[in-house]
């Protein structure tokens, strides 16, 4: 996180802490700060933004009383998880229960992460490349040496990494909530397809194809490999009334 704050200038109107606070507010929506990262500890980081600690104080409070930041004695301040379990929870059991809700899912994954992968290949930073490399890379690994959760965790965190590179603040907080439900729907379709070598080998190469398209910075191809990824499931998963993701 070194580098991640930077200098503050205090606002012609307004006050300051509020300024911080939707600096630090901003670096969250967009993807920059993960939930569970830690915070500085609040005289480094005011020593950073080059503000007092006094404002800085009131900023991370401000930010708790939002439900981005938590705090806890001796512990700092860490970024929240931004998932809320109304939406979530009723979506993992429906999706127990209702092959419908398992649909329905996939329809909206394939809707807003067509789009994600379009803009990530228009907007990426190398930051997020290199995120996107790692998830792409830790997932592989995970697979090849058997270890199934992990990979598919791995897995929902490459298109989480996506969504984040496309830097749309709606769509980046929308994948950060839905994310439990995003990491249960890539369990479940890797279960039911990591069955067959052929399987194996076509998300291998769906996976290689969208992030070589966002690496390459080609957002017709980078929308369309996704849009071949999540039909591949839509028509592979579905007819066979298998859960999916």
């Amino acid at each position: 996180m070194e580098g991640a704050f930077k200098p503050m200038t205090a606002p012609a109107d307004g006050r300051l802490c509020d300024a911080i606070a939707e600096e630090i507010e901003r670096q969250i929506v967009e993807g920059r700060l993960h939930a569970g990262d830690s915070l500085p500890a609040e005289r480094e980081l005011a020593k950073q933004m080059e503000v007092s600690r006094a404002s800085m104080r009131e900023a991370l409070l401000i930010l708790v009383s939002r439900e981005l930041l938590s705090v806890r004695r001796n512990a700092g301040y860490t970024v929240a998880e931004v998932a809320a379990p109304s939406l979530t929870d009723p979506l993992l059991r429906l999706m127990d229960t209702q092959p419908k809700a398992v649909a329905d899912v996939l329809e909206l994954r394939q809707g807003v992460e067509t789009m994600g992968a379009e803009l990530a290949a228009q907007r990426a930073t190398a930051e997020d490349l290199a995120d996107i490399r790692e998830a792409l890379q830790r997932m592989e690994a995970a697979q090849e040496n058997g270890r199934a959760e992990e990979a598919a965790d791995w897995d929902a965190r490459l298109h989480l990494a996506i969504a984040e590179a496309s830097h749309n603040v709606a769509l980046v907080t929308m994948m950060r909530g839905l994310f439990t439900v995003l990491r249960e729907h890539v369990r479940r379709a890797r279960a039911a397809m990591l069955v067959s070598q052929e399987g194996e080998d076509a998300l291998r190469e769906q996976h290689h194809a969208l992030v070589e398209a966002i690496l390459a910075g080609d957002p017709e191809t980078a929308m369309a490999a996704a849009e071949r990824h999540l039909q591949y499931l839509r028509e592979g998963l579905l007819p066979k009334h298998t859960d999916a993701a």
